[in-house]
C-alpha cells in the first residue's frame, strides 16, 4: 500500500456501528479478517 493517497484506501463498513472505516497500516497483514472499526465495536458485537 505504498504511495496510495488517503482517499484511495480500501474501506469497509463496521457491522456494529454501520460506519465506514479505512485501511490502517496496523491492519496491513490481516486486512481480510478485520471486521470491526474499533475495540469498542468488537466488544459490543
Amino acid at each position: 500500500m505504498k504511495n496510495v493517497r488517503k482517499e484511495n484506501l480500501p474501506e469497509k463498513i463496521c457491522p456494529v456501528c454501520e460506519r465506514p472505516f479505512k485501511w490502517r497500516k496496523k491492519w496491513q497483514k490481516d486486512w481480510e479478517n478485520v471486521k470491526y472499526c474499533s475495540d469498542k465495536c468488537r466488544k459490543n458485537k
